[in-house]
């Protein structure tokens, strides 16, 4: 059996502070941070990355099995993420349905096009893949790649935006949001902001949180 230990190790930067609590400091140290991250999930091999993602998925198997009952909007992976296909094919053998996001227009809010397993895929915004047909169905729960994150959920993402422009499209019907992470991006605050929206709860290889009611 692979290990699965968590792997705090992000080298440089060592996760410093920003230098004022102003929006265009707080940029900028998200912006440091989330290449450092990025470049050291990189670096893992194809059999850590299966580990942690086999390890991430039984926790949330575990922690959240009523996801067999929604509509799970989740994300092709891309840059080192986790692929979290399996896990979603088995609670649509459960009950669920899924669907995955797609950019139908820049700096707008995602759609999410209904999605099978086995299905044909065609490039998208970025060449990532996404359904061939434009079925829009609205998620209950999303299980979303974070970069980095805090123990309060909230996110670091790659700085587009995308999904908090999302949610707050979804105005009262915003889904039941799960953050997907390794422990090498926590955080002790991600310095959030007003457009900052948090996740009920994150999941990585070794923890669960959940944000305060």
């Amino acid at each position: 059996m692979l290990d699965v230990t968590p792997d705090t190790s992000v080298d440089a930067p060592e996760k410093p502070e920003p230098e004022s609590t102003d929006w265009a400091d707080i940029k900028v140290w998200r912006r440091g941070l989330r290449k450092a991250i990025l470049a050291r999930r990189g670096e893992l091999s194809r059999e850590r990355r299966e580990a942690l993602r086999d390890a991430v998925a039984q926790r949330i198997r575990d922690g959240f099995p009523e996801l067999a009952g929604h509509t799970i909007g989740f994300y092709w992976p891309i840059q080192a993420e986790l692929d979290l296909r399996h896990l979603v094919a088995g609670f649509i053998e459960a009950g669920a349905k899924a669907a995955l996001p797609v950019v139908v227009e820049k700096n707008a809010p995602v759609e999410f096009w209904a999605w099978e397993p086995g299905m044909r895929m065609v490039k998208g915004f970025w060449d990532i893949p996404q359904p061939p047909e434009r079925r829009v169905v609205t998620p209950t729960a999303c299980l979303v790649p974070m970069v980095g994150f805090d123990s309060a959920c909230y996110r670091l993402g790659y700085g587009g935006g995308y999904f908090d422009r999302t949610l707050a499209a979804f105005g009262e019907n915003k889904p039941f949001c799960i953050g997907i992470a390794l422990e090498m991006g926590r955080l002790k605050t991600i310095h959030p902001q007003p457009h900052d929206i948090p996740f009920e709860a994150v999941v990585t290889e070794s923890d669960t949180f959940r944000r305060a009611a």
